[in-house]
């Protein structure tokens, strides 16, 4: 599906993954008390992250845009949902440099540093999100700062998850994907 991006599968798997990904955050989201924003702890990242890593950067990229930034327009975080989106794209080119570097070889130490990598962009960015959004709404840039850092929890829970969930998720699905004949 890297291979050929404009193929039917590779379309028809970029459509499932955007769903699967809305699909992780709506069903299974824990709300948690945050100075800025209104974090919960989902499993929309790690999926993210997966589509990246079966599709390629830019199928990848476009389902977790899909996926999260359309949980966001549809869920009340309309406003914020551009930097939902520009953080996809972020932790997505992370994810894909990352994997090129390591030549697409998709053994699991290589997968678990990409892993353990996407979850520490996502703190990185979900910190300067926060910053953002606190910043939307009037608060002072030192002020602005402390609320974000105190906000991090549910994203440091949703990154330690990724770091953990992808790399058995992605042998996981690899399998199943062999098996079927969906790749080679």
């Amino acid at each position: 599906m890297r291979e050929k991006p404009n193929s039917l599968k590779s379309i028809i798997f970029t459509g499932l993954f955007a769903a699967i990904i809305y699909l992780g955050i709506f069903i299974l989201r824990i709300p948690i008390p945050a100075m800025v924003g209104r974090p919960f702890i989902h499993f929309g990242n790690t999926l993210a992250a997966l589509a990246v890593l079966f599709l390629g950067f830019r199928n990848g990229t476009l389902a977790g845009i899909i996926g999260l930034g359309g949980f966001d327009i549809l869920n009340g975080y309309a406003a914020t949902s551009w930097l939902t989106m520009l953080e996809v794209i972020i932790v997505a080119s992370i994810i894909e440099l990352l994997f090129r570097f390591f030549k697409y070889q998709d053994k699991q130490k290589q997968i678990a540093i990409i892993a353990l990598a996407a979850g520490i962009a996502k703190i990185f960015t979900s910190y300067c999100t926060s910053i953002i959004e606190a910043l939307m709404i009037g608060t002072n840039f030192k002020t602005a700062i402390v609320a974000s850092f105190l906000s991090l929890p549910a994203t440091v829970i949703n990154s330690i998850s990724t770091a953990i969930c992808v790399p058995i998720l992605y042998f996981l699905i690899k399998r199943i994907l062999l098996t079927s004949h969906f790749i080679d």
